[in-house]
């Protein structure tokens, strides 16, 4: 028996959440705490992007919920007049997890940070995203440790000076999109803090997605990881190191679009100029490939270095959420004869000690 059996949707990820017709605006989603983020933090761009993006869901406020673990975006519940959960360090996406799978009624998000999200909650956040659990997952990557005073953190480049890698980190980072796939993934995005537009556009897709939905945000500290990614907000930098991603059409970036993105050997794709590779051996881009090869080898075009950073939307598939199927046994238990609880217990996995 499947969800779609029990009168469960297979997709679409407010199906079972409830709406208003009462027209909402982004003052009604602000809290009445105080936003304590240091000045300059890219915290602030994204908690008001999606305070302006979450009333054209047209869902009621009691009906989403932010659940977040430990680090500077972890503060984002306080700052949602929607319902919302301060937890621990790195278990946001297990939370949520049993949240999302006894209320569908809940449209649910987790706030996370790279260190919160990729250090200890690594093990939380795989499974959460191999699992397919209806959850929108934000992960704030500001290559740092910020709340804890500036250490490396899982994305930090190699070689990272901080304080508690005072010669450089030897540690090679995580690429959190290339993670997400690996783990099977329905939903992987990238966006950055500042880009208002493109951020809106990947979380309404996100929002509308049934399943687990990763969205990697490139987040500015200005504290103690200034400036990391300030050649994606330089309109000529950003020319030629950002690749926007759009659904059905060919891959080209560039300041007249002249570079583009193509497939080389072993199935993997590589940059070069439009000129040379030809238009008719531009990849078209399509999220909606179920085999993550393609969405990965998109995710490996970038580096530490920021050359070239795919943004948008890098797969987006559909398949049974674990939610979905748990909600299914537990009505097929239920529609069962009762069980007989003797025999259970005195079965013949049970034996005599004598």
């Amino acid at each position: 028996m499947t969800a779609t059996d029990l009168g469960l949707p297979s997709m679409g990820g407010l199906d079972l959440v409830p709406t208003t017709d009462e027209p909402q605006k982004a003052k009604e989603y602000k809290s009445d705490q105080e936003v304590r983020w240091c000045p300059g933090c890219g915290d602030y761009i994204v908690l008001n992007t999606i305070q302006s993006f979450l009333p054209t869901l047209g869902l009621k406020r009691e009906n989403i919920v932010f659940i977040s673990g430990i680090g500077c975006s972890s503060r984002f519940p306080y700052y949602m007049n929607t319902y919302g959960m301060h937890s621990i360090h790195g278990r946001a996406p297990s939370i949520a997890t049993g949240l999302a799978t006894t209320r569908p009624d809940l449209s649910v998000w987790v706030v996370t940070g790279d260190g919160d999200a990729l250090s200890i909650g690594g093990n939380h956040l795989i499974h959460a995203l191999r699992r397919n659990v209806n959850l929108k997952i934000l992960l704030f990557n500001n290559r740092i440790y910020g709340l804890t005073k500036g250490q490396y953190s899982p994305t930090s480049e190699p070689g990272k000076v901080t304080k508690s890698t005072p010669m450089g980190s030897v540690d090679t980072p995580f690429n959190p999109v290339s993670l997400a796939l690996g783990a099977e993934a329905t939903f992987v995005g990238r966006a950055l803090d500042s880009d208002k537009k493109g951020l809106t556009e990947v979380l309404g897709a996100a929002a509308e997605h049934r399943g687990s939905a990763v969205v990697e945000i490139y987040q500015n500290c200005p504290i103690f990881n200034d400036g990391a990614f300030d050649m994606l907000k330089d309109k000529d930098e950003a020319a030629q190191r950002i690749i926007p991603l759009t659904p059905g059409e060919p891959i080209r970036f560039g300041p007249e679009g002249e570079f583009g993105v193509t497939t080389t050997g072993y199935g993997g794709l590589d940059v070069g100029k439009v000129a040379d590779i030809g238009e008719d051996n531009l990849v078209v881009h399509d999220p909606s490939i179920s085999d993550t090869a393609y969405g990965f080898a998109l995710s490996r075009l970038g580096d530490q270095h920021l050359s070239h950073i795919p943004t948008g939307i890098f797969r987006q598939v559909q398949r049974e959420t674990y939610d979905d199927q748990a909600r299914a046994q537990v009505q097929q238990a239920q529609d069962a004869k009762p069980g007989d609880l003797q025999a259970l217990l005195t079965g013949k996995d049970t034996w005599t000690v004598e």
